[in-house]
């Protein structure tokens, strides 16, 4: 039962951050500056909390799933898909979640400060790799589950 948590855990979060850089990144990037910060504010409003609860809960269980997997394989491979569940965390934490607030503090889309930065690029980059992170997560926790 765990091993299914864990792996609609994992491939949500998978899924979720695909979709959004294989579809909503690059409608991001066709808008004008201010039509971006509009839309911005408005698509990030639903993923907190619900997105950081499931990349959590899927890490809390892939780590207790390595600490009580009977096979050697299995441990290592739930181990592993934790540290990189981990990882998704900390990247959104430590690098989007601060490019998010940035944007959603911008009063009036239409006025922007003389010294704004696009920030799609870096968010795009940070996105990416949590992404790749997730989507190896999933992978190695769906190998951990064929193996106990």
């Amino acid at each position: 039962m765990l091993g299914i948590a864990v792996l609609l855990g994992s491939g949500v979060t998978a899924g979720v951050l695909f979709a959004v850089a294989l579809s909503v990144l690059p409608a991001l990037f066709a808008m004008e500056t201010g039509t971006y910060v509009y839309a911005h504010k408005l698509l990030g409003r639903n993923w907190d909390p619900t997105m950081p609860v499931v990349v959590l809960t899927s890490t809390l269980l892939a780590a207790w799933l390595a600490l009580i997997a009977d096979d050697g394989t299995a441990q290592l491979l739930f181990a592993a898909a934790a540290v990189l569940l981990l990882g998704v965390s900390a990247v959104s934490h430590l690098c989007n979640v601060p490019i998010n607030r940035r944007v959603k503090a911008v009063d009036n889309p239409d006025e922007l400060p003389a010294d704004w930065q696009d920030p799609r690029p870096l968010w795009r980059r940070w996105h990416l790799l949590r992404t790749l992170l997730a989507v190896i997560a999933l992978a190695l926790n769906a190998a951990a589950v064929t193996v106990i």
